[in-house]
């Protein structure tokens, strides 16, 4: 009777012919370590770069499994396992393995029930790997405990240069946090904070850290509740800042008088090559007829090359 350890590599080959992506990546591994050789040789698996592994209730035992093959792995570079439960044991599991992996690139783990424990695993795993640049933790509960366990991440991590922390229930207090770590942190150009009722304050935070930030160049903060108020706060920043090219803002209800405080902030934003150069801001607001005259489709989509001279008048 023969077994994995014994049969002909060109057997191997063709069972591994006949097993989808999943398989091959997770249950094949760590078999043993005949197949392990097999399946480094099998070219299947030698040219696999992104895996789609979301909605398939793999759960934390399913993500130990990814994370033993990522260990060795040395060809994925995007893997996506969002929606799957794999919850605080899941998400130290995958945690670890980023600790060895030099080739993922892009981590998509949306949906994983992971809350701020879960955050502060993988904070600690940006803490050591230096290859992974997208970071996806959409609708986990991070709460402000988590937002603070990725703030600490940001201040020392050097290669992240996007991030989504959407739905995540951070409030005010979780934006000020990741707000406090942008005053530093020169690598981020893409942060997603959208649907975190961060409010006014929370917008102030965000404000404040435009100010000094050189490196963020998309910031989406939609359905956020900031109002006029907070419509204001960022406009003022857009006055100093020279870096961000988009910005969202869909969903405030920031009303015609925080449309204003935009359509204040677009023309300084345009005058020259050596303004601020936002392309995009788009935003939801009541009609503007509270407004003074402007353009109004810049408010919705302004996209302007940093030409010398140029004034909205």
């Amino acid at each position: 009777m023969h077994t994995f350890s014994t049969l002909p590599v060109e057997l191997v080959y063709r069972i591994m012919d006949h097993q989808n992506d999943r398989t091959l990546f997770c249950s094949m591994q760590n078999i043993c370590r005949r197949l392990n050789q097999i399946l480094s040789t099998y070219q299947r698996y030698q040219t696999l770069t992104t895996l789609h592994l979301e909605e398939n209730e793999i759960g934390a035992e399913g993500a130990q499994h990814i994370a033993n093959a990522l260990r060795t792995n040395m060809t994925l570079t995007t893997l996506d396992l969002s929606w799957n439960r794999i919850g605080v044991e899941g998400a130290q599991h995958i945690a670890d393995a980023l600790g060895t992996n030099t080739t993922l690139t892009t981590l998509d783990l949306s949906w994983n029930e992971i809350g701020g424990e879960g955050a502060q695993h993988f904070a600690d795993a940006l803490g050591t790997n230096t290859t992974l640049t997208t970071l996806h933790l959409t609708g986990n509960e991070i709460g402000a405990e988590g937002a603070q366990h990725i703030a600490n991440a940001l201040r020392t991590n050097t290669t992240l240069t996007t991030l989504h922390l959407e739905r995540n229930e951070i409030g005010a207090e979780g934006a000020q946090r990741i707000c406090n770590a942008l005053r530093t942190n020169t690598t981020l150009t893409t942060l997603d904070l959208s649907w975190n009722r961060i409010g006014v304050e929370g917008a102030q935070h965000v404000a404040d850290a435009l100010g000094t930030n050189t490196t963020l160049t998309t910031f989406d903060l939609r359905w956020n509740e900031i109002g006029a108020e907070g419509a204001q706060h960022i406009a003022d920043a857009l006055g100093t800042n020279t870096t961000l090219t988009t910005l969202h803002l869909t969903g405030n209800e920031i009303g015609a008088e925080g449309a204003q405080h935009i359509a204040n902030a677009l023309r300084p934003n345009t005058v020259s090559s050596f303004g601020n150069k936002v392309i995009a801001i788009l935003v939801e607001f009541q009609p503007l007829a509270q407004c003074e005259p402007i353009n109004r489709m810049t408010l919705f989509r302004a996209e302007i090359s940093p030409i010398d001279s140029h004034t909205w008048d």
